[in-house]
């Protein structure tokens, strides 16, 4: 039975991260972890495993609006199998468009810049990503 979700919104140069648990359908943000053109920082990665222990990794695939995929999508793919390849956890993949928008749009309601440098837009995404796949199985429950 699946209880916690390490949520992940893929980035080239920030990878947000949000953990979610399936009783309650709710998720909080982590501090993202640095990329470089995709690549994250492993260690980093392996240490937010090793302290969540999570049962299921989703990660968000960033869809075209028309639902075609773009670069940034088969990056993400990409990703998504180094994970399991690395840690064994299952992966899912959620639908992801137009959260980046809305989590800019959350943080400016926090008071903060609308920007990825001064506040964690990256893990603001990655929760909702994770919150709207919770509703999801809560709903198919």
């Amino acid at each position: 039975m699946i209880k916690s979700a390490l949520g992940f919104d893929f980035g080239m140069k920030s990878i947000g991260l949000a953990i979610g648990q399936t009783v309650s359908g709710t998720a909080n943000e982590i501090k993202p972890i640095k990329a470089q053109n995709g690549a994250p920082r492993w260690d980093e990665i392996e240490r937010v495993i090793d302290e969540w222990q999570p049962d299921i990794l989703v990660i968000g695939l960033p869809l075209n609006m028309d639902g075609s995929e773009s670069e940034l999508c088969r990056a993400a793919r990409r990703f998504a199998n180094r994970l399991h390849g690395r840690y064994g956890i299952p992966i899912v993949m959620a639908d992801e468009r137009l959260t980046t928008r809305e989590a800019k749009q959350e943080a400016s309601l926090r008071g903060r810049k609308g920007s990825y440098r001064d506040n964690p837009v990256d893990s603001i995404a990655a929760r909702l990503i994770l919150e709207t796949w919770l509703s999801e199985q809560l709903e198919n429950d």
